[in-house]
């Protein structure tokens, strides 16, 4: 998948090598992304309360790139919403975000399907397939705020209570753009992140993240290595699988061992990286008009921004969350 990568990414992958780590200083962190602030815009982009941005964005599904017309609407601190609709698709479009703790999809979501029952056990009761269904919208609602949080460093090098973060300076980096200072963001749970910030310009140019992978992927002994591995999938080295003459015995314990190899693997972790390129003005204020989600050197989507809306009215609706 890395021809895609380099068929429409923006500049040249990051390569980093860090150049001064320092101890862990939450005063520089503020220093920094002060800095950025004012590159961005300064009082007026302290004065923003409203975006509506909209735009294309081009996705890699299996072997094909899939366009997406978007519109994201944004009411600081706590109202987010991204809005997608697939023109060569019939499909009707779809909607993610969230209003304060609640969710916002569109369609709906199904309600999770009940884990199997063990044999000669009762079947769940009501109120635990209703938490099932409390913990799975839960973990939408995060799902959404980290990715608004994420955007939220690039576009506004903060954090807001929708999605709050704390921040502290981790040293320098070296990248082919040039000299970039390193900071530390933790949020809620476990979810950490890493901004980066050109030292010559003073704009966010990238965030990264550790993800587990997007699948594991078995390489048979004897057999080539799989082709076209999707970006975030890890390719693993499988057991022999038994012969055809092989125990019932022998059979499950491949069975067991391929699970666990599975298993074990998804709970390493990956890096993901967002970039944030093509920054322009715009009344005063300087937005990134280019947008590329990568994970490790290969790429899978790419956004391009065709406008910034500030401080306009948006429709309450659009933050409408249906019970």
């Amino acid at each position: 998948m890395r021809v895609f990568g380099h068929a429409i990414a923006v500049g040249v992958c990051l390569g980093l090598v860090a150049v001064g780590a320092q101890k862990a200083d939450p005063a520089k962190a503020d220093q920094v992304l002060g800095g950025a602030r004012e590159a961005l815009g300064g009082a007026k982009l302290a004065a923003v309360k409203t975006i509506v941005a909209t735009g294309q964005t081009r996705r890699l599904s299996g072997n094909n790139l899939v366009p997406i017309e978007f519109e994201i609407n944004i009411e600081l601190p706590d109202k987010y919403v991204r809005k997608d609709e697939i023109p060569a698709q019939e499909n009707e479009p779809t909607s993610l975000g969230f209003n304060g703790a609640s969710l916002i999809q569109i369609p709906q979501p199904a309600p999770p399907s009940p884990p199997p029952a063990r044999a000669g056990a009762p079947p769940p009761t009501p109120e635990a397939l209703a938490a099932q269904r409390q913990n799975a919208l839960k973990a939408r609602v995060t799902t959404a705020k980290q990715d608004f949080a994420r955007l939220m460093l690039g576009l506004f090098a903060s954090s807001f209570s929708g999605a709050p973060l704390t921040f502290t300076y981790a040293g320098e980096a070296e990248a082919p753009q040039g000299t970039a200072d390193v900071i530390d963001a933790k949020g809620e749970g476990t979810f950490a992140l890493r901004l980066l910030v050109a030292t010559d310009t003073h704009l966010p140019i990238m965030v990264s993240w550790q993800q587990p992978p997007t699948s594991v992927i078995l390489k048979v002994p004897g057999q080539p290595a799989p082709a076209n591995v999707p970006p975030g999938a890890v390719v693993v080295d499988a057991p022999a699988p038994p012969a055809a003459s092989a125990t019932q015995e022998e059979k499950d314990k491949y069975t067991k061992d391929v699970a666990d190899l599975r298993r074990k693997t998804m709970a390493q972790t990956v890096e993901a990286r967002l970039y944030f390129a093509d920054y322009r003005d715009t009344d005063g204020l300087k937005w990134p008009y280019r947008i590329r989600r990568a994970i490790g050197a290969d790429t899978y989507e790419e956004t391009t921004f065709d406008r910034f809306r500030v401080n306009a009215k948006i429709d309450p609706k659009k933050f409408e969350v249906v019970k």
